[in-house]
């Protein structure tokens, strides 16, 4: 049986003979006749009967079109699939990631995007993980970036790299050995977040964390974005949780006068790309993910070598 057959199959069910289908498909009916000849005799069976009027299906003709139909339809899906990934000139890439997420490393993935496929647009929604998840349930984004862990309900979800966190003051004094939650939860907090405070997945973690040992975790400054709360924790005005990743992205701009060391158990944040369970993504959102994917995976291989775990302040 082949794609070719099942589409004279076909021509001939919705035109009622051999000779309209085949002057349809710009062919010679004979060839269209034994083809489909052929394609009975494989199955052993009679697909069509003359009728008054022209060729009617047999009972067997008729459970196959339903078959040969979404046999074909499948094809062309494939093949439009292939079109448009290659002939990229057009459409919109709509991608969800959390705030921070611009640090993983989210301006290199548009610029290599952009690259290959100059004429589509990009749509980057800095939103929490939390959003994210639910505006990709909802079908409002196709695809999104988030740290783990988020309500997977309906949702496909491809963890894709890890990112230690460490724990980052100006006090040299504190920083004298790797720290336990309980130390974390007596420690004067600056957080980044705070808007979405317990909802966000690194505080949940952390809060998770905290419970099992008997401690809670209350921050003494909760701010909005990670980069004031370590500026805030580089005057010493309390200490704060950063992850390597972060600390690897803005390299220089990274105070001399903050230090870190990890946990006694290391913490990671988890993420993962996700969208809606069998969801078909366009062109553009898959080749973004794609694009995305790859440079993520360069980022985790960096990471193991880089930036040091464990840092002192520079208070030269």
């Amino acid at each position: 049986m082949t794609i070719q057959q099942l589409t004279y199959f076909l021509a001939a069910l919705d035109h009622g003979s051999f000779s309209a289908a085949a002057e349809e498909l710009h062919m010679a009916q004979p060839s269209l006749s034994e083809q489909v000849r052929r394609l009975e005799a494989e199955l052993g069976v009679k697909l069509f009967e003359r009728g008054g009027r022209g060729l009617v299906a047999t009972d067997a003709g008729r459970l196959l079109r339903d078959h040969a139909q979404r046999v074909l339809d499948d094809v062309e899906g494939a093949r439009q699939a292939v079109v448009e990934t290659r002939e990229l000139r057009g459409g919109t890439a709509t991608f969800g990631t959390w705030g921070a997420a611009r640090f993983y490393p989210g301006t290199q993935i548009v610029a290599d995007f952009r690259r290959k496929y100059p004429l589509v647009r990009l749509r980057l929604l800095g939103l929490n993980s939390a959003d994210v998840a639910e505006a990709v349930r909802e079908g409002e984004l196709e695809v999104g970036m988030v740290a783990l862990p988020i309500d997977d309900r309906g949702l496909d979800v491809q963890p894709i790299m890890r990112d230690e966190l460490v724990y980052a003051s100006a006090d040299a004094a504190v920083l004298q050995a790797p720290k336990s939650i309980r130390e974390v939860a007596r420690a004067p907090l600056i957080m980044f977040d705070a808007s979405y405070a317990t909802e966000d997945p690194t505080r949940r973690q952390l809060a998770a964390l905290a419970q099992a040992a008997g401690v809670a975790i209350e921050p003494q400054i909760d701010v909005e974005d990670v980069e004031m709360a370590i500026e805030l924790a580089a005057r010493g005005l309390g200490d704060t949780l950063v992850s390597r990743g972060i600390i690897h992205s803005m390299g220089r701009r990274m105070p001399k006068r903050l230090g870190w060391v990890p946990f006694a158990e290391p913490i990671y944040d988890t993420f993962a790309f996700i969208q809606r369970r069998d969801a078909h993504l366009s062109p553009a959102s898959r080749e973004f993910l794609a694009v995305a994917e790859a440079r993520l995976h360069v980022l985790a291989k960096e990471l193991e070598e880089k930036p040091p775990r464990a840092r002192l302040p520079d208070v030269g």
